[in-house]
């Protein structure tokens, strides 16, 4: 339980809840550990959701497969955070996509009941866990939104806009590869890696690798108009 304790202090169902407390909290409930290796399937689409996960270490993707082969990733999930909170309390519980181990990780699993005993034994994981299903309706929408811009330039400036607001800053580290990038926006990769050249030439963003720097916010924001 030790060793786990640092990963569950950083982790967004633990927030603000003193470490003595996570150990009390998490010892109080049974729970299982799994270790995967890079490209494990954790579930497959339509397996039974009956706990809830948090990374411990690694990274996750959810996954959609398609009947041509296609494999586009909805979300990817770093150590902290947390899979399966919605579907745990819902009527279905069944997993809509597929979870694969994008790293070497390890996922600590609570079922059901026992995270209502943590959430009744300390608020401040209530409100937490409240947060996390808040959070994924709004980045649920925000990927809607996404998706029903009609051009390659108005997603791309969608979701550089959604990450300046959510770094503060007009210097962005991408938490996603090109590919990821392409998948996320549902576009062919060589015409998001043209989309992106043509915004560098009018003067709206420069890049490298996984930086990303807007140079001007006003064109980038007249970008979603046209």
């Amino acid at each position: 339980m030790e060793k786990y304790l640092d990963s569950l202090s950083k982790s967004i169902l633990f927030k603000n809840v003193e470490r003595d407390k996570i150990k009390n909290l998490i010892s109080s409930v049974p729970y299982s550990i799994n270790d995967y290796r890079k490209d494990d399937i954790i579930a497959i689409e339509d397996d039974d959701c009956n706990s809830l996960g948090i990374i411990i270490s690694g990274t996750v993707e959810i996954q959609k497969p398609f009947p041509s082969g296609k494999v586009v990733t909805i979300s990817s999930f770093q150590s902290g955070n947390v899979f399966g909170e919605a579907l745990v309390f819902s009527g279905a519980h069944k997993y809509p996509a597929t979870i694969v181990s994008s790293s070497n990780s390890k996922i600590m699993y609570i079922s059901k009941d026992d995270i209502i005993t943590l959430m009744t034994k300390d608020d401040k994981v209530l409100n937490n866990f409240v947060s996390v299903l808040s959070n994924r309706i709004l980045m649920l929408n925000n990927r809607i939104t996404n998706l029903s811009y009609d051009s390659v330039r108005k997603k791309i400036a969608n979701i550089i806009l959604m990450e300046y607001e959510r770094q503060n800053s007009k210097l962005l580290m991408l938490p996603f590869c090109r590919r990821k990038m392409a998948e996320l926006l549902n576009v062919p990769r060589p015409s998001l890696s043209r989309e992106l050249m043509k915004m560098k030439a009018d003067g709206i963003i420069d890049y490298h690798k996984d930086k990303l720097q807007i140079i001007d916010l006003e064109l980038l924001e007249e970008s979603l108009l046209k």
